[in-house]
């Protein structure tokens, strides 16, 4: 396994790489499916196009499994969660009174979208969830107008992992629909969207999917499907699609109704590639060697000189990100020198965020710590 690990991710010796919460490296194998397909299009176009939609629909099948989906029916391919989490908002027909809970940490995708509904006479509830139990602090702030409750699956900043399946209950029995932007879990960790008793979840490829930019998994339970007004129209989101001709239509009965057009054929290839690697290895595994490597550099922080450890370290509570300060050092400033070492990282929650892989060799990990430390030499 670890000579296929290697294989799949040849980074440059000097590179370490700490920003899969942001933007991951592809698999060479993700590299090579761009590669066949570039060729394909350049030497015979489009000849065999029943075989790229047969790739989409395959690429449907590894996404329901990846969120054990009960069907390829509840499984939508948009652009990003931005896109899927504004099909929730915008497409629920909301009354004057409704409100929104959620937490206070959101990353703007699964805020934004919220916020636009005060038009409506929506209200948005943030709140604060780095509490003793931040679930009961969200459950507690819902009411009788309640309609939903939105959170990340795992906080972007923070790294706060909250438990879904608790909320989700709740939720299941109080009548609110559930939405979880699950761009920090999938391919990371287990994730169940009919354990949790999610209505809606969504996440982009590229973060810890390892996929690329512009393709996102967007589910929606079948149950609430026609709870969502559409706003966007076209030949893809239909009945009988395939059928130009036809003049009456009708919304595909399927969540293919939220995808109005063409799809993104260069992402499904891509995707799908990266996505057989995570079966390959299995999400077990992957979950295993993620928390095991946040611990290591959780460890290794706690014995800097001056380092604050902003990531809640409950294990319940843990994810793969890992967040701190320097104490006396402008973390953006850090942020900087650590670039300019090729420690590619981020400067969130007021801190440095240190998100490894399964991959991330523990040899890198050393190497960041070395560098923060040498770093920290210097100012003194």
């Amino acid at each position: 396994m670890q000579a296929l690990i290697e294989r799949e991710f040849p980074q440059e010796p000097e590179l370490v790489y700490l920003n899969h919460a942001a933007v991951s490296p592809w698999p060479r194998r993700t590299a090579a499916a761009i590669k066949e397909f570039a060729d394909e299009n350049v030497n015979t176009g489009a000849e065999h196009y029943k075989l790229w939609s047969a790739k989409e629909d395959s690429l449907r099948e590894q996404l329901r499994m990846l969120i054990n989906a009960p069907s390829t029916a509840d499984i939508a391919l948009l652009k990003n969660t931005s896109e899927a989490i504004s099909v929730v908002a915008d497409g629920l027909r909301w009354q004057a009174g409704d409100n929104i809970v959620t937490t206070n940490e959101e990353f703007p995708s699964n805020r934004i979208p919220w916020e636009a509904q005060k038009d409506k006479g929506v209200g948005l509830k943030e709140v604060a969830v780095q509490v003793e139990e931040p679930e009961n602090a969200l459950i507690e702030a819902c009411d009788d107008k309640t309609r939903l409750m939105t959170v990340s699956s795992v906080q972007y900043g923070s790294g706060l992992r909250l438990n879904l399946k608790k909320l989700g209950e709740f939720c299941s029995a109080s009548n609110i629909l559930y939405c979880v932007d699950a761009i920090q879990s999938i391919g990371a960790y287990r994730f169940d969207v009919q354990r949790i008793h999610a209505d809606f979840a969504m996440a982009d490829a590229h973060k810890w999917m390892l996929g690329p930019e512009g393709i996102a998994v967007f589910y929606c339970r079948e149950s609430v499907r026609e709870q969502l007004d559409l706003h966007q129209y076209g030949w893809h989101m239909v009945e009988h699609a395939g059928d130009y001709d036809r003049k009456k239509w009708q919304i595909a009965r399927t969540s293919k109704r939220f995808e109005c057009g063409t799809p993104n054929m260069l992402g499904t290839f891509a995707l799908s590639a990266s996505l057989s690697l995570i079966e390959e290895l299995g999400i077990d595994f992957i979950e295993e060697q993620i928390i095991e490597k946040s611990e290591y550099l959780l460890e290794g922080l706690q014995k800097l000189s001056g380092a604050e450890i902003l990531t809640k370290q409950g294990k319940s509570e843990r994810s793969g990100i890992v967040t701190f300060r320097i104490q006396g050092q402008d973390s953006k400033s850090l942020h900087t020198s650590l670039m300019r070492k090729r420690v590619i990282c981020a400067n969130r929650f007021g801190g440095i965020r240190f998100p490894p892989h399964f991959y991330t060799p523990r040899q890198k990990l050393d190497q960041a710590l070395n560098i923060l430390a040498a770093l920290e030499q210097e100012k003194t």
